[in-house]
């Protein structure tokens, strides 16, 4: 019964960790491009030759505004935090029943006098440290996917380099003021609200950084030891 049981568990387990998520491939279509949409070579019935929607301000500075403009986003991340805590808790009791008498008689059986005592003791010490420091610096140029009612922007892109040993990524999503960008369309990435970074990798070399999912399963919750 206990190695049915152990079985199942595993089974479970293998289940379990056999939900994770594939590795992210390219081409996702929440950080393609925008597509813009072919402008007509129709001539306008007033006989203008201005096209609002190819037009360009002469008297602007060049920054994006609109939707499919390209911004470069510099990454400039650094983040550091500690956490250190630490808990003790010890309880202990007991109970003593003397012997008990009747009419100045000692209760007993068979001999043996009636007494009864209880102790518990109960102890539990816990510590835990954590250290955490990351730092993330380059550049990855990305597309406006929308123009909010205050002028913000919303940008998002991601770049994919093959190695000869796998793949690494870096994909980006955030708002950003029209007034943060520069003269050469560059933001960086501290002055992005919302912003959603990742940079992760695919291939052998991200393959062996991963634990095995009989390892994750003696260290999860579902280990019941």
């Amino acid at each position: 019964m206990r190695l049915q049981k152990l079985a199942c568990g595993l089974a479970l387990a293998m289940v379990l960790t056999g939900c994770v998520n594939s590795p992210p491939k390219p081409d996702n279509p929440y950080y393609a491009p925008v597509e813009m949409t072919p402008v007509p070579n129709t001539q306008p019935s007033t006989g203008s030759i201005y096209n609002a929607a190819t037009a360009m301000n002469l008297y602007g500075d060049g920054r994006a505004y609109r939707v499919g403009d390209i911004i470069t986003v510099e990454l400039e991340e650094s983040t550091q935090s500690s956490k250190s805590n630490s808990t003790s808790v010890d309880k202990s009791g007991s109970t003593s029943v003397g012997n008990g008498s009747i009419f100045g008689q000692d209760l007993s059986v068979l001999g043996n006098p009636l007494s009864a005592s209880l102790s518990s003791s109960n102890q539990f010490d816990g510590e835990g440290t954590s250290d955490m420091s990351n730092s993330l610096s380059g550049n990855i140029t990305v597309t406006v996917h929308e123009v909010r009612p205050n002028g913000n922007l919303l940008v998002r892109g991601e770049k994919w380099l093959t190695l000869n040993q796998g793949d690494e990524y870096i994909r980006i999503s955030g708002l950003i003021r029209p007034q943060d960008i520069d003269e050469a369309n560059t933001v960086v990435s501290t002055k992005m609200a919302d912003a959603r970074i990742t940079y992760s990798g695919t291939g052998a070399v991200s393959d062996a950084n991963v634990m095995g999912w009989l390892a994750r399963f003696f260290i999860s919750p579902l280990f019941p030891f």
